[in-house]
């Protein structure tokens, strides 16, 4: 449930779901999917996530980047994501995957960071939506 946005220097994606915390769920796994193919990560272990923000869109970037704090930093990629509880100021839940290995897993894109240029969440009817831009 997202979809990729081509940008002249970044990359970006719109993800949605039924509830912010489906469109958090979501526009981690594009993410996830912008840096390598999906095809090959098997969801096998799960990682705790955590992060605070002040508003919904403070919140998902620190999400995604939380996401991507495992991608680079601990080298797991993470296949399916579920978020457990979703406040104001606080997202908690989980991502499954599994350790990086070079023989199975294709890398896409160099994700550097993601970034508040273009950010946008809103909800229409019984549809959440973001926009999010990355640093390439």
């Amino acid at each position: 449930m997202f979809e990729i946005l081509e940008h002249t220097a970044d990359i970006g994606f719109r993800a949605w779901g039924p509830t912010a915390a489906k469109m958090f769920e979501n526009a981690a796994l594009a993410l996830e999917s912008i840096a390598f193919e999906m095809d090959g990560v098997e969801p096998r272990e799960p990682y705790p996530m955590a992060v605070t923000g002040e508003d919904y869109e403070s919140l998902l970037v620190n999400w995604l980047s939380e996401a991507l704090y495992y991608m680079d930093a601990r080298r797991i990629l993470l296949r399916r994501f579920k978020v457990e509880r979703i406040e104001p100021e606080t997202v908690v839940g989980r991502g499954w995957g599994e350790p990086f290995d070079a023989r199975r897993h294709q890398a896409k894109e160099i994700v550097k960071g993601v970034t508040y240029h273009q950010l946008k969440i809103e909800r229409a009817g019984d549809v959440w939506r973001a926009t999010v831009f990355l640093d390439v």
